[in-house]
């Protein structure tokens, strides 16, 4: 049976505050069992101890300007105020996403002091739910590779050991949470950036469906349609908690659309099995670092406990193509969207050099380019579509390599194939992201190292609340807890 191993940092595990689940949590505070104060400063003392040494959450507000906010909470509570269902939760938001008078760096020093006057739409949401917005979480230069460090902050290390990176773009979130200094956390998701750190530290991440979550202001909502917004969590009912209040259709995101009753309340009725696709390292096309499909197939025989029988399945599709186009598009989106400060010599200096890639490869694209890009996404999803009709789920490895030392920017070789990109490596990741599909990653477990994985549970357009069903009948299995302490 696989174990966890003990995390390589020397704090004291979790009290009797941080470790419960969110859910749990936000019904101690609404059943005044816990008072915000103290659920607020025992997460804020959490941090004090242990962010130190990871440097998960940055931009941390004040601690005096944080507790008067918990204390107006609790006067609210008082005199019987409306509880949203995040009431008296802290929470610190990826630092790509806008945050009303909160400084949002993007991990560049070109936004090193930029404090927006507006919050990102689900932003907005979960103030409304009533959750307490301490800082952010530490994120990649615009969120570009699996590995979080940025000159603005520095590395973001991993849970469980500090020589190795924390994946990414949403490091820092997952590294809090494995850690115990959130209770649950927003991340983002184009090229596995909520999948992959969720993996790295053996916790959940969950991408949803294109459109659930409603993406802006600061967006092009019509031609970026491939990043999406959802939640990171210790628990499936934790990343239900906040799907439920970043879903739905908002008037501003033309793309978004209507969520269909309560996350939460639809894991209450279990999932009762089904049919898995596994697509593996899709017959060798992928090259995969030795170790993660045995955790996976692993894994998979878990799930077959709870009713899910898998199945090998290779599909007949151009792989090396859609890649291609996974890289096309992404080109047309981000490195176009970078080029306002590639234009700019002052700023230009100030880019990483995989962000300045982006936009010099963007730059060569040609209309009939992108339209073939479009089209070829498009086959691919009548291709899911067709799977589909005969699978309720496809399951992948979440990353096609363990966890590697955080000075490495990224692998240039994996299982002795040299890597084209700084994102290559996680060319795993793109199925989901250009089907439009939901994918949760679950963690599998660890190799003889101690280093994490996971892998990804996709399901059809749309299908969310069962994908989340299944990630909570595989979670029920295991035989550890999801986080690091």
């Amino acid at each position: 049976m696989t174990v966890r191993p003990a995390t390589k940092y020397a704090v004291p595990p979790a009290g009797d505050i941080c470790r419960p689940s969110a859910v749990e949590l936000a019904d101690a505070i609404r059943r005044r069992r816990l008072s915000v104060r103290e659920v607020v400063a025992a997460f804020l003392d959490r941090i004090e101890a242990v962010n130190p040494l990871v440097n998960a959450i940055v931009s941390l507000r004040e601690r005096a300007d944080i507790l008067d906010e918990a204390d107006r909470a609790d006067t609210h509570l008082a005199r019987a105020g409306d509880a949203g269902a995040l009431f008296g939760l802290p929470i610190a938001i990826k630092d790509l996403a806008l945050t009303k008078g909160l400084r949002t760096t993007f991990g560049s020093p070109i936004f090193a002091d930029f404090v927006p006057q507006e919050d990102d739409f689900f932003v907005e949401r979960v103030r409304k739910a009533g959750a307490i917005i301490i800082g952010k979480t530490n994120v990649p230069e615009f969120g570009l590779g699996s590995n979080t460090y940025n000159t603005v902050f520095g590395p973001t290390l991993n849970a469980f050991d500090p020589a190795l990176t924390a994946g990414g773009s949403s490091g820092g979130a997952a590294v809090a949470l494995a850690l115990d200094m959130l209770p649950v956390a927003d991340g983002s998701d184009f090229g596995g950036s909520l999948r992959n750190p969720a993996a790295y530290n053996n916790v959940y991440g969950f991408r949803p469906s294109q459109g659930l979550v409603p993406a802006g202001p600061d967006i092009d909502v019509f031609h970026a349609q491939m990043g999406v917004e959802g939640p990171i969590g210790r628990s499936l009912r934790d990343i239900a908690l906040l799907l439920d209040e970043q879903a739905g259709y908002h008037p501003r995101a033309p793309l978004s659309h209507h969520k269909h009753g309560s996350f939460l309340e639809g894991l209450q009725t279990p999932a009762s099995g089904g049919r898995i696709a596994w697509f593996g390292d899709l017959g060798g096309h992928l090259p995969v670092e030795a170790g993660i499909l045995p955790l996976c197939e692993a894994a998979l025989g878990r799930l077959a406990d709870a009713s899910f029988q898998s199945e090998a399945l290779v599909p007949d599709f151009d792989f090396e193509a859609l890649w291609q186009a996974f890289m096309t598009l992404r080109q047309a989106s981000s490195g176009c969207a970078l080029k306002v400060h590639y234009d700019d010599p002052v700023k230009r200096r100030l880019l990483k050099p995989e962000a300045v890639w982006e936009v010099e490869q963007a730059m060569r694209l040609t209309a009939p380019e992108v339209h073939a890009a479009t089209v070829r996404r498009s086959s691919w999803h009548r291709t899911l579509l067709s799977i589909f009709d005969r699978f309720d789920l496809i399951a992948l490895p979440t990353a096609q390599v363990f966890p590697f030392e955080v000075a490495t920017h990224w692998p240039s070789e994996v299982a002795g194939r040299a890597m084209d990109s700084y994102h290559r490596w996680m060319q795993v990741s793109a199925f989901a992201t250009l089907g439009g599909c939901p994918a949760v990653n679950v963690p599998v477990g660890f190799d003889d190292r101690g280093r994490p994985m996971g892998m990804q549970l996709i399901g059809r357009p749309r299908g969310d609340l069962a994908v989340l069903r299944a990630g909570a009948a595989y979670e029920a299995t295991l035989p550890w807890q999801a986080g690091a302490s």
